[in-house]
């Protein structure tokens, strides 16, 4: 059986600074409507549906304009609900980066490349997705394309897959913070020392709010987002994680304008706040 995991907040609050135009929340997810997006079978978790409408409220509150909408596992390789939501919303406002395995040909990347994405994600946490095993296969596939490679990954991964990600021939975006944790040594453990080598070396980093060991108000993650972001400060994007899957009781569901004032504290200058939500987002995703 699939756990059950709550939706998101019914109302978000408003950040208490007003983030620059045009700025990008550069990790969500779509979620039906089931009836005609059905799940896979192979997921491991269930959640509530999470329209577009439902998910442009939110983004209009917390003051961002334009997203990325990335293909969670509850879908494996059936990316019809993300493709589409990225052709509801435009290219000038949305872009994808899609789940494929190594069976996939050059005419439906080419596809898919037409319908806005710009990076394919490896899922190594939540399941349901391409092995790793296919990594360096899928990225010869993907680089004439200029994509890049998107990891969500356990941070003993990171640190085992660091010389084979800093060799490869396509950007390589570290998704949710690496996947480290305080309660694994956090800024201090050997897999965030190899996160920190890939920056510095070139690769890009997803910073990701709520991805505490603590709980709210998640203030363990900062010394982790700030070392990030003075590693690479032209490399980190920001994201949500809207609608916040596979968080369970007594786990408490975010709110999202919380988690912009979080990226406010990580970032106070005006300058790398625009670079973060604006200027680096634009580049990745060719906005």
């Amino acid at each position: 059986m699939t756990r059950p995991c709550p939706g998101p907040l019914a109302l978000t609050s408003r950040p208490g600074w007003t983030p620059p135009p045009g700025g990008v929340d550069c990790h969500m997810h779509i979620f039906g409507p089931y009836d005609r997006y059905p799940l896979s079978h192979g997921r491991g978790y269930t959640p509530p549906e999470a329209s577009i409408a439902q998910y442009q409220e939110m983004l209009a509150t917390i003051g961002l304009s334009r997203t990325v909408i990335v293909q969670p596992s509850i879908y494996g390789t059936d990316n019809a609900v993300t493709l589409d939501a990225v052709e509801a919303m435009g290219l000038d406002k949305a872009r994808a980066v899609v789940v494929v395995d190594n069976d996939v040909d050059a005419a439906t990347l080419k596809e898919m490349d037409r319908r806005g994405t710009r990076g394919v994600r490896f899922n190594a946490v939540s399941g349901n997705g391409t092995p790793l095993e296919q990594l360096e296969a899928l990225v010869a596939k993907i680089a004439p394309l200029g994509w890049h490679l998107q990891l969500y990954a356990h941070a003993a991964e990171i640190l085992a897959l660091e010389s084979t990600l800093a060799r490869l021939p396509v950007p390589v975006v570290i998704d949710h913070m690496g996947g480290i944790q305080t309660k694994e040594g956090g800024a201090d453990s050997p897999a965030f020392a190899a996160l920190i080598r890939l920056l510095e070396g070139g690769a890009w980093a997803k910073l990701c709010g709520y991805r505490s060991s603590t709980g709210h108000p998640y203030a363990d993650v900062a010394p982790m987002a700030r070392a990030m972001i003075a590693a690479a400060p032209d490399r980190c994007v920001w994201g949500t994680d809207w609608p916040h899957p596979s968080l369970f009781p007594p786990a408490d569901m975010p709110d999202d304008g919380h988690l912009m004032d979080m990226l406010a504290d990580w970032a106070p200058g005006d300058t790398q706040r625009r670079a973060i939500l604006v200027d680096n987002p634009t580049r990745l995703y060719g906005f």
